[in-house]
């Protein structure tokens, strides 16, 4: 595996009151309804209450401002994903079904916040750094698990890791952004257990290529069979 690109942190003036204010008013405004890129810093400053020269003091431009909103959210979601253990004594597909509504719960609730950051890191690269950072540190920690998981031969030898680990971690974001835009939140919990059932068996519990291949050509046997005797059937 790669080396993990770290985010770029807040500095201090993210933490401030005033900081503060300013973050709540974006977090408004992209509520509402408004796409990030037409709101402007005038909007922002009148909104929060203060004045121009504050809102420089404590950030470069609103693009730094969006990534000061979304940081703590970033944190939640990655301690989620640290948090996981495959070896925690219990059915992982349950405990990954668990994990994922957390997970769609905290994107639902912030979804104009993250589509709004999805939007800016498609044509900013430094933004793109920082939105990807996060996942890529937990691809690098499902990736450790994975390879864990076959020297305690729980899963099978012939598990790509690297593979398997960039197509959970980033086709899980990928499926969960898409689920939010379709779905009302009626199947959250329908969509949870699927991804729960999908990451734990189809990687963590992956059947040997063996029993594969044994199924496949039971599978093609028996068709044959059944062709064979169609065949010899008298008319």
């Amino acid at each position: 595996m790669a080396s993990i690109t770290r985010p770029r942190r807040v500095g201090p003036g993210g933490r401030s009151p005033a900081a503060r204010q300013l973050t709540q008013a974006l977090e408004r405004l992209l509520r509402a309804g408004r796409v990030f890129t037409e709101i402007s810093v005038r909007e922002i400053i009148e909104d929060a209450g203060v004045a121009r020269a504050t809102f420089y003091t404590c950030f470069g431009d609103k693009s730094e401002l969006l990534l000061v909103l979304t940081d703590g959210l970033r944190r939640r979601l990655l301690d989620l994903a640290r948090a996981w253990d495959p070896a925690a004594g219990e059915d992982g597909a349950e405990r990954f079904t668990r994990f994922f509504r957390q997970v769609i719960a905290i994107h639902r609730d912030h979804y104009a916040v993250l589509s709004a950051l999805r939007e800016l890191a498609s044509y900013d690269a430094a933004v793109n750094d920082f939105y990807t950072a996060d996942l890529e540190e937990f691809e690098q920690a499902v990736y450790d698990t994975l390879v864990e998981q076959q020297r305690a031969r729980a899963t099978t030898p012939g598990l790509d890791p690297a593979a398997a680990s960039r197509v959970i971690v980033w086709g899980g974001a990928q499926a969960i952004a898409h689920h939010i835009r379709v779905d009302d939140g009626a199947g959250d919990a329908a969509f949870a257990r699927e991804l729960g059932q999908i990451w734990w068996h189809g990687a963590y519990r992956r059947p040997p290529r063996i029993a594969q291949t044994e199924s496949t050509d039971g599978i093609h046997d028996g068709l044959h069979r059944r062709t064979a005797q169609k065949d010899e059937t008298p008319p």
